[in-house]
């Protein structure tokens, strides 16, 4: 098969950064990224992702059998769709799509970060020929479109090309982004299979972690009086239309397959590109109390993520994809210590302080204020978005139990 080639821009100036040529040879599928000369010399240019400094040749990525999604390398693999998405295209375009299709396929203006990806006229890579980003008022609509999808009732063509250039990355569950003027929010549907009020309960506990002082987007709840509620997040990759560039903490990390990882390694990575190291190390470490002490079954390392903020820096991006599980096994997806145990465990937590750079009394004082607020506000939080009585019983387990206890008495 030929190759595709894509040439690599940056931003609503399409600055060119580099050439992404992306070849499948039967199941194989691989790519080479160079970057451009004018970028190497740009005085305000960085490494696209840490593992490709600007100094090296071309780049080589594989995708092995069974995991073809390491074909492209970790920033444009976090450029597209997960999932959902991915499931989108292949109902509107077909099965048997490659990576770059999958990249590519879906909407410029929804791909996460900043890359863009041009053919060689120089326009824009889409799926659609126009942009199809649902405006905030067709919200009811593009709800029903995707309910619809799930029930696997028949759509027309051009609603599923909408709902597909839409999709968003990350997840399984069913999203969609849409505009509000020149804010771009990634609106999360109820699912048609939903046993209970998810997209309340992420609204509310994102809330209880602002409250808890932990960077969140701004979020909110729209068809809150129906049975399908939609929970709204505003982009943390986007400041009106500029676009701003980010790497989910596996591509930091260089993680590749099923390679999990953890907090600590993520620390080590803030340490040697994060613009306020300190800062970001303390804000993890909130993060790894909140996500123990809400039983967050969601923390794996495509659910941290990093944004770029200027001179080879990075810096630790807004919380997101923070979910409450009452029901799961009492484990990390991301381990605390490098090579050590998934155990979702305060004390664990506390020992490991010291590579968060944190005294012992103060990380004490963080998990004993952390727990307090959580305790005292979680229920005022489910009740906020409409989750109470039976249905906030079902979620007590994951915010009264033994951690929080040992969390309460430090």
């Amino acid at each position: 098969m030929p190759d595709f080639v894509a040439h690599v821009a940056l931003g609503e100036s399409f600055t060119p950064v580099g050439q992404l040529r992306f070849t499948q040879a039967g199941p194989r599928q691989f790519s080479t990224f160079a970057y451009d000369p004018a970028w190497i010399e740009n005085p305000r240019a960085f490494a696209v992702q840490p593992s490709f400094p600007l100094d090296a040749g071309p780049l080589h990525t594989s995708g092995q059998s069974g995991n073809t999604r390491d074909a492209l390398a970790g920033v444009f693999a976090d450029a597209a769709p997960d999932s959902w998405g991915r499931r989108l295209l292949e109902r509107a375009y077909g099965n048997g799509l490659s990576e770059f299709e999958y990249l590519t396929l879906s909407d410029d203006i929804c791909r996460q970060g900043a890359l863009r990806f041009l053919d060689d006229k120089g326009e824009v890579i889409r799926g659609n020929a126009t942009d199809a980003v649902p405006r905030l008022v067709d919200l009811q609509t593009i709800t029903a479109i995707a309910r619809a999808y799930e029930q696997g009732k028949e759509i027309s063509p051009e609603e599923m090309q909408a709902l597909a250039g839409a999709g968003g990355s990350g997840g399984a569950r069913p999203k969609a982004n849409v505009r509000d003027g020149d804010t771009l929010w990634l609106a999360k549907f109820t699912s048609v299979h939903d046993q209970q009020p998810i997209e309340r309960v992420e609204v509310a506990t994102l809330r209880l972690a602002r409250a808890c002082g932990i960077r969140t987007p701004e979020v909110r709840l729209e068809l809150v009086d129906t049975p399908f509620p939609v929970a709204l997040i505003q982009r943390f990759d986007r400041r009106g239309t500029a676009r701003i560039p980010y790497i989910s903490a596996r591509t930091a990390l260089g993680k590749t397959g099923t390679e999990l990882g953890s907090y600590t390694e993520i620390v080590d990575f803030m340490r040697a590109y994060a613009a306020e190291p300190r800062e970001d190390f303390r804000e993890l470490f909130l993060r790894l109390i909140f996500t123990i002490l809400v039983s967050n079954k969601d923390d794996h390392l495509k659910n941290h993520g990093f944004l770029y903020v200027g001179s080879g820096r990075w810096r630790l991006s807004p919380v997101f994809d923070v979910n409450p599980a009452p029901d799961r096994n009492p484990h990390l997806e991301t381990a605390i210590l490098e090579g050590g145990a998934h155990d979702r465990s305060i004390r664990l937590a506390l020992d490991a302080s010291e590579f968060f750079e944190i005294t012992q009394a103060d990380a004490r004082q963080m998990i004993r204020e952390t727990a307090r607020r959580i305790s005292d506000g979680w229920r005022d939080a489910l009740r906020h978005v409409g989750v109470s009585g039976g249905l906030a019983r079902e979620y007590e387990a994951a915010f009264v139990h033994d951690q929080m206890e040992i969390a309460l008495a430090m």
